[in-house]
């Protein structure tokens, strides 16, 4: 696992353009953490990178990638275990709130988001796993969601996405603890970004500046599973508690 005062920690971020992971990122920057970022916008992917070299980054490198693309995992994390001389640990940020009533009527867009927001996922995870497994050590970060905690008419195709996730990360982390190897889910609120700007606002939107400060303090302390803000986890008991028949309109 990586060690709260190991402040030189090697750090993949998968989807390092995510407000985010950007503003985590920051936190390990200004500890002279080195840097392996993955996004799609090169252009995006260079602004975060420079912000993180003024922040006191040691080394940043950056790879544009789609990752969807499953083809290219395989190499995309030797690549980044090349760039910085071995990963200490991954923070995988990436994923899409895909429009529910939309998806309902388009199978094609209901795969397309089991596809980014899980699908993907698992399969870097797969490779992460042996990854670290074979070093005996190392922390694998994955942000989820609230989502995943209960089905719900809403948002029922994003939640299950994220729940299939949620179990697989659950399992992941019983195999890999003999391997001194810490996998943390992250479950957020609704947070304030681009990924949400289509959906009507409230006082339960987190500000990802907040968020991502927690996310780093998570990473620092090794634990296995959060709520951001922590508030989630008690607001998710009770919807887990109510009857299906009283939550078929939410």
């Amino acid at each position: 696992m990586m060690h709260p005062n190991n402040d030189s920690c090697r750090l993949l971020i998968l989807g390092a353009t995510s407000a985010i992971a950007e503003e985590a990122a920051r936190r390990f920057a200004t500890e002279k953490a080195g840097f392996c970022l993955v996004a799609r916008n090169p252009q995006k992917l260079k602004a975060v990178a420079e912000d993180l070299r003024v922040r006191g980054a040691r080394q940043v490198e950056a790879i544009s990638c789609d990752l969807n693309d499953l083809t290219q995992h395989a190499d995309l994390i030797t690549q980044a275990d090349r760039m910085l001389g071995g990963l200490d640990a991954v923070l995988i940020a990436y994923g899409t709130l895909p429009r529910q009533e939309a998806c309902e009527h388009d199978r094609l867009a209901t795969l397309a988001a089991f596809e980014t927001n899980c699908v993907s996922v698992i399969s870097l995870l797969s490779l992460l796993a042996e990854y670290f497994e074979a070093r005996r050590n190392g922390l694998i970060a994955v942000i989820t969601s609230v989502a995943g905690d209960r089905g719900r008419r809403s948002n029922y195709i994003y939640g299950s996405a994220k729940a299939a996730l949620n179990v697989f990360l659950e399992g992941l982390h019983m195999r890999l603890r003999g391997a001194n190897v810490s996998v943390l889910t992250i479950k957020p609120g609704p947070v304030r970004t681009p990924m949400t700007a289509h959906l009507p606002p409230n006082v339960l939107f987190a500000d990802p500046r907040t968020v991502g400060t927690v996310i780093y303090r998570a990473m620092r302390s090794n634990k296995r599973m959060i709520y951001v803000p922590w508030f989630w986890r008690y607001i998710m008991l009770v919807v887990r508690l109510v009857p299906s028949a009283m939550l078929k309109n939410v």
